[in-house]
Parts: structure tokens; C-alpha cells; sequence
């Protein structure tokens, strides 16, 4: 609820000013956010204590190797990256946008696998560990396959909000980012609801487990985006479609959101091993990532598809996935051993 109240002001400040004045300085207005809360973060350190703070395990000269190994490899992708980004500006190597992207999520699919790969082939843990190990990959890729379509909302969705979106409110056109609210308004209004209703369904012991959330997550993203695909059906012209499509579409967003986002992160906290989860929780938010970065090249497709069927076959991929993640739920409830 608090990263959605500063969700709601992002497009209120940010969205006004880019639309109504400049993009400068819509875009500046972010970057004054960001700095304001950096500022806020360092003023509030005293009170972390040590937490947070590097343990140094080893002897010193096994910790000096190590630092030694990381600069290294930092250097080396450094040098390679400015070396194929040289090439391309020079016109030795011909590579477009798109390949960069895809080769980029490439590398990001291969990194988490040799990550989750170390773990369960390494012989540092025991087979409950590396059970919850492969429940997390498995939570991991219903996350990602989640948010590569829910971050749509902010390329194809806002396209489709500008342009066919009818947004006069008594004669007066609303900014088109101001229909980005609706998901973080209705986040705070629902995310108490949730949290009563997990609870009280835990105390009868009918609460659905967490790969079953995860699937009701991508249900209710489907869901949103076969409604739209629906009402981008009577896009024929500029403000012909009324904004009822998406606000309905984006409820829905956030139900599936409130089902997976919170428990995903809770679930890392249950199932990562003890010495092991701030990096998997940095593991868990490269899934994020990789889904803003698919989600792009998604919304690139609408030069040459209408906006109902880029919303029909994101609507049906995710249904897909959400269907065989509901099939595969007990199969990973019993994975999940005492796991709350």
C-alpha cells in the first residue's frame, strides 16, 4: 500500500506536467522523486543498526580472491558490451534494437538458470532445501510470465488509452497516464480486503495454497485482458472506445496482482534457504525484469497488429499458463512440505 500511494502521485505529477507542459519535465519530476527518497533512505539508517551490513566470512586472503574473481568478471562484460556497442555504431556490426533486447533476456533466462542450477546441483543442500529450491523456479516463471503482461499497462495499454480512449470527463480531457491510477487506487482500496480474506480463509483451513494464488493471479490477468481485447474489437476510429474497457480491465489486474505479488514475495522469505535469501530475493526481482523487458517487445508489436489481437494473444497466453499452473498446484503443494 505505501509503493501505491507514491504510485498514485507518479502519474498525477509526473503524467500532468510531461502531457500538459513538458516531457522534460515530466520526466524530472521522476527523477526529484527518486532523489527524495534516497535522501529519506539515508536519513533513516541510524535506525537499521547492523542489519544489512557485510559479514566477512574467510580468511583474508580467501576474501581478497574472491573480490579479485568479481572484478574481474565485472570488467570483462564491461569491456565486451562497450566493445559490441562500438562495433554497432561504427556500422561494423549490424544489429537492430529488437536483437539487442532479445539477446539481453536471453542472457537474463540463461543467468537465472545457471543461479537456481549451482543450488540444486551443488552439494551444500538437503533434499527438502532443494525441493523449495524448485518450487521457487517454478514460482519464478509464473511470476515472470505475469508481469510480462501486467507491464503492458504501461506501453500497449497507455497506446490504446491515447488513441482509440475516449478521455473527456464533462468536456475536459484527462491526461492519458491518469488511467494508470486505477490499478494502485483500487490496490489500496482492495489490498485490506485480501489481506482479511487470506486470513479468515487460513483460520478454517480453506486458504488456497501459494502456487494455487499464483494461478488465480494469471486467471484474473486473462481475464482482464479478454475484456479488453473485447472492447479494442470497436476501435474504428479516435474516441471511439469508452474508457469503462480499461478501467474494468485494470480491476482485474489488480485482483491477479493482489493474489500473486504480495504472496510471491512472502513465499521467497518461506522457501529460500536461511544463507540464501536476500540473493533470492534479488533472484525473484530479475523475473520482474526480464517480464518489463518481453512486455516491451510485446507492445513493439502493435505497428503491425490492431490492439485487439496483441490483447487476445496476451490474454490467451496467460490464461494457458494460468490453467496448467492451477493443474500443476497439488503437485507443488506437496513440494511445499509444512510451508505455510
Amino acid at each position: 500500500m505505501g509503493i501505491n500511494l507514491a504510485a498514485i502521485m507518479g502519474p498525477f505529477i509526473c503524467g500532468f506536467v510531461g502531457e500538459k507542459v513538458n516531457y522534460r519535465w515530466g520526466f524530472s519530476a521522476a527523477g526529484f522523486g527518486m532523489l527524495t527518497g534516497l535522501v529519506k533512505y539515508r536519513m533513516g539508517t541510524r535506525y537499521l543498526g547492523s542489519a544489512g551490513l557485510r559479514t566477512e566470512v574467510g580468511p583474508p586472503a580467501v576474501r581478497t580472491a574472491r573480490s579479485v574473481k568479481l572484478y574481474a568478471l565485472v570488467a570483462t562484460v564491461t569491456a565486451v558490451v562497450a566493445i559490441l556497442t562500438w562495433l554497432a555504431v561504427v556500422g561494423v556490426v549490424t544489429v537492430s534494437l529488437t536483437d539487442v533486447a532479445l539477446y539481453i533476456g536471453y542472457g537474463i533466462v540463461g543467468l537465472a538458470g545457471l543461479y537456481f542450477a549451482s543450488l540444486l546441483l551443488g552439494g551444500g543442500y538437503g533434499r527438502e532445501d532443494k525441493r523449495r529450491i524448485l518450487v521457487v523456479v517454478w514460482l519464478f516463471i509464473l511470476s515472470a510470465i505475469f508481469w510480462s503482461g501486467f507491464e503492458q499497462a504501461g506501453s500497449s495499454m497507455t497506446l490504446f488509452a491515447e488513441r482509440p480512449t475516449n478521455r473527456n470527463v464533462m468536456g475536459w480531457q484527462m491526461p492519458t497516464s491518469w488511467l494508470q491510477n486505477v490499478n494502485p487506487i483500487f490496490i489500496i482500496l482492495l489490498a485490506p480486503v485480501f489481506g482479511y480474506l487470506w486470513t479468515w480463509l487460513a483460520r478454517r483451513n480453506m486458504s488456497p495454497s501459494i502456487p494455487l494464488k499464483f494461478a488465480l493471479g494469471l486467471l484474473g490477468l486473462s481475464a482482464g485482458f479478454f475484456v479488453l481485447a473485447w472492447g479494442a474489437a470497436g476501435a474504428t476510429k479516435p474516441g471511439s472506445v469508452a474508457m469503462t474497457w480499461l478501467v474494468v480491465t485494470y480491476v482485474l489486474h489488480t485482483v491477479g496482482e493482489l493474489c500473486l505479488s504480495p504472496v510471491g514475495l512472502s513465499s521467497i522469505t518461506k522457501l529460500a534457504p536461511r544463507d540464501r535469501i536476500c540473493q533470492m530475493m534479488g533472484v525473484w526481482l530479475v523475473a520482474t525484469a526480464l517480464a518489463n523487458l518481453f512486455a516491451g517487445l510485446t507492445a513493439g508489436t502493435l505497428q503491425n497488429k490492431t490492439p485487439g489481437a496483441v490483447f487476445g494473444s496476451v490474454a490467451i497466453y496467460v490464461g494457458v499458463a494460468g490453467l496448467i499452473a492451477v493443474a500443476g498446484a497439488p503437485f507443488v503443494k506437496r513440494a511445499l512440505g509444512n510451508v505455510a
